[in-house]
């Protein structure tokens, strides 16, 4: 087995993949059947993001904080680990973001694609699913779609509802909601197509984010699962993704 190691800037991640390229031998990422990961989170999506094209799955290792998206760090029993792990497959959103200035800016997201105001005034967002409008106005701070694997992150600080994988849904959800004051939001079907029109978009400018990619002054963002692009996680079997994500709904 061909192992490719990258680690974030940090000193502990950094320092981890000295060691284990050391143990297990490194090979480009391109020539690799696995890449493995070495830091948090963040630094895990920027790994799927940057090996999009690769057919090696990721087997992520906790040098961060959280480590949600990631396995438990030990050195020893590599191989054996990733032979038992257990394979996760995800499909990224797509966004499609037009902005005033008649630019249109194209994106993929792992967790989700959020609206947010970029002054002090309130958005307006008019929110169509499947070009029928389901929400005329909605005054906010911004609003959300996420995925499955996305759905514990920011979706779920913003009260969203925690998804199981494999549900086949997405998560749309607003953030600090003025009008209407009691709407919490949606689960809608993953082949749902969803639009977001920015309502007075020169009086209340919103920018749109797709993960790492923000976009400016936006007047309108298409969403969808971007079925024909896939993304290959390795967990191990004791701590696999549907297990943790099933644990937050629990955690106390």
């Amino acid at each position: 087995m061909k192992f490719a190691f990258v680690a974030a800037k940090t000193a502990e991640a950094r320092t981890a993949r000295i060691g284990l390229a050391k143990r297990y031998g490194h090979t480009p990422p391109h020539k690799a059947d696995v890449i493995v990961a070495l830091g948090g989170d963040g630094f895990m999506l920027e790994t799927l993001h940057r090996y999009i094209g690769e057919s090696a799955p990721i087997y992520g290792l906790n040098r961060g904080t959280v480590g949600f998206l990631l396995n438990e760090y030990h050195i020893p029993g590599l191989p054996e680990r990733i032979a038992r792990a257990e394979r996760v497959t995800l499909h990224p959103l797509r966004m499609v973001a037009e902005t005033l200035h008649g630019k249109s800016v194209e994106a993929l997201a792992i967790n989700e694609v959020s609206l947010l105001r970029e002054s002090r005034q309130a958005s307006k967002i008019c929110i169509s699913i499947d070009e029928r409008v389901r929400l005329k106005e909605l005054i906010c701070d911004g609003v959300l779609v996420c995925t499955a694997a996305g759905s514990t992150a920011y979706n779920f600080s913003a009260h969203g509802s925690i998804i199981p994988m494999g549900s086949n849904i997405l998560g749309l959800t607003p953030i600090s909601a003025f009008r209407p004051r009691h709407w919490r939001g949606a689960l809608l079907p993953s082949k749902s197509n969803v639009m977001f029109e920015v309502l007075e978009p020169s009086k209340r400018p919103v920018s749109a984010v797709a993960d790492f990619t923000e976009v400016r002054d936006v007047k309108r963002v298409y969403i969808s699962e971007e079925r024909g692009v896939s993304l290959h996680i390795l967990f191990d079997p004791e701590h696999n993704l549907e297990e943790r994500i099933l644990n937050e709904q629990f955690w106390s």
